[in-house]
């Protein structure tokens, strides 16, 4: 429960206030399909991550899998990418509460928010936001662990709420009809929504249980009801509110703005209930923009203090971001380094909108050593613990490859270029630690990550030649620029998995994983010590890592 209520309160955030207007200004009514295809791309790249969180219920858990299966490069590559993606939403969730303000009637409030981005006032409340969030993650992590089930509760009533209050207020059902019609600029459009409106951003939580699976005591059993659990009980919610405010929107408000892309509310969803004279609605929005994106904020402010323990532990940052405080348990330098890259991106990405893009893209890109990992893994390890596996892994997991590759493509060119460039950024961190190394002993590590490096090339220049609804050159024509975007992702899926090796980081984690069995094991009763071993209730999962007969879950 607690993992479900971690997951769902990273996953319900500030894509629910903003994400039924972007993806409706993208794709018009269209947008409904956008959050079902979002839904199933997240949820086919999470069952990948399901059966890894649960084999490595490690802090961080989600920075380490690539590493364990290809070495160094892809795995620091796969670490960057993800942690990027995680920290960006941060900023972001500040961002978006300061957002929602900016619609109360006060001067200073609407002086926080131009229209476009937050203005030097608005930064300065938004920081306000990043460091409350730091302190109560540093000094009060108890406390943030009693409440966080009460605050996810709220946190889904109000969406629920929102969406039944307007529904009943007002719906146009011409609105679906009139103005270009149910898809008004084409199903690219649909795809292009999924990628960049904010719906990659609103279903990304999932990796929330995964990187705190160290502080289960049953992963095997909670992370997939947590994962699965989360991304269905959102996307429900996501469904409610689109439906909802594509038919609050008032028609005058539609032809005053030529369309679906023209809107620009502010604050969307309180804007439509002042419109219709839901002034309670409104209030507890503006409340609630504080709440859900607040939630989130310290939830992904702890899960990513644990990723940079994780890359910490792979050898890539200084020993002090390794350091844990022996009464709390928690990484504290790391959570310094976080807030200081958090305020980086809000001076520089001032707006949700611009930051739920970059954040989106380079979630996408973090995605794709999962799938390539997972299946490596059971080539590289097959006697390792698998508390979940699950039967349909070896369709899955190529699936999900080839999804994640869509969705990077549907990001659009420059975008998508731009993100592939951040991405490059940070590999002179990764040489100053690896190319001191002899060659033979990095020879290997490059060998096994080429596939990554390789594919973020293609995939730009296939980003830059594809078709003109995607930001493209146009020498790919429709349709075949999507059959050629699958087919590299079954490509390099294909040598990503041919190219895992069995590397120091993958035999160092079996060592301690076999370690931890025979500790729980305990003395043998017939064993010299006599006396049969009990596993302690608040360890790890008590059935041994590489136990041959240990049943596990399947899904």
């Amino acid at each position: 429960m607690a993992l479900t209520a971690t997951g769902l309160g990273s996953i319900i955030g500030s894509g629910w206030l903003f994400g039924a207007e972007r993806a409706a200004a993208i794709a018009g009514p269209a947008a409904i399909l956008a959050w079902v295809i979002g839904a199933v791309v997240a949820l086919t790249i999470a069952l990948t991550y399901t059966e890894l969180g649960a084999m490595f219920p490690k802090a961080g858990g989600m920075v380490r899998y690539g590493q364990y299966s290809h070495g160094s490069l892809a795995g620091y590559l796969a670490a960057w990418a993800n942690w990027i993606a995680i920290v960006s939403v941060i900023p972001g969730e500040a961002t978006a509460s300061v957002q929602y303000m900016s619609s109360w009637s006060f001067d200073w409030a609407q002086g926080l928010f131009d229209g476009k981005e937050l203005t030097g006032s608005g930064v300065a409340l938004a920081s306000v936001l990043l460091v409350f969030y730091f302190f109560l993650n540093w000094f009060a992590i108890t406390l943030f662990a009693k409440t966080n089930t009460a605050i996810t509760v709220f946190k889904v009533v109000v969406p629920i709420l929102t969406a039944g209050a307007l529904i009943a207020a007002h719906f146009d059902t011409s609105n679906i009809k009139d103005n270009g019609g149910f898809a008004p600029n084409g199903w690219s459009a649909v795809f292009t929504a999924v990628a960049v409106s904010g719906i990659v951003w609103a279903y990304n939580g999932f990796q929330s249980p995964i990187n705190m699976a160290a502080e289960a005591r049953t992963p095997g059993r909670s992370l997939p009801k947590a994962v699965i659990g989360s991304i269905v009980i959102a996307l429900l919610i996501y469904l409610a509110l689109q439906v909802a405010f594509l038919g609050a929107v008032p028609a005058a408000d539609l032809n005053d703005a030529g369309g679906w892309a023209g809107l620009a509310y502010d604050s969307p969803l309180a804007d439509l209930s002042l419109a219709w004279g839901l002034n309670w609605l409104a209030l507890l929005l503006y409340a609630d923009a504080f709440i859900s994106p607040s939630g989130t904020g310290m939830i992904y402010a702890a899960t990513t203090s644990r990723m940079i323990h994780g890359v910490q532990e792979n050898g890539h940052l200084p020993g002090i971001f390794g350091r844990v405080d022996k009464k709390t348990g928690i990484p504290r330098p790391a959570l310094v380094l976080n807030l200081v890259i958090a305020f980086l991106f809000l001076a520089v990405f001032r707006g949700w909108g611009s930051l739920a893009e970059i954040v989106s893209v380079a979630t996408v890109i973090s995605y794709i050593t999962g799938p390539v990992a997972v299946m490596s893994l059971r080539r590289l390890s097959p006697g390792l613990g698998r508390p979940v596996r699950l039967r349909a892994m070896p369709v899955i997991a190529p699936l999900a490859m080839v999804f994640g590759s869509l969705v990077l493509y549907w990001g659009r060119w420059p975008l998508t270029g731009k993100v592939i460039l951040i991405m490059a950024v940070g590999l002179p961190i990764w040489a100053w630690y690896e190319l001191r190394k002899p060659w033979a002993e990095l020879k290997p590590h490059l060998k096994a990550g080429a596939w990554v490096v390789t594919y973020l090339l293609v995939m730009a220049a296939t980003s830059w030649a594809g078709g003109t609804e995607f930001g493209g050159q146009g020498y790919l024509a429709p349709g075949w620029d999507l059959a050629v975007v699958a087919a590299l992702g079954l490509l390099f899926y294909f040598w990503g998995v041919r190219s895992a090796w069995r590397n120091p980081s993958l035999e160092r984690i079996e060592q301690e994983m076999a370690a931890e069995a025979e500790s729980d094991e305990g003395p043998s009763d017939n064993g010299p010590n006599g006396g049969g071993g009990t596993p302690d209730d608040d360890g790890p999962d008590p059935a041994p890592a590489g136990d041959a007969t240990r049943e596990p879950a399947k899904v």
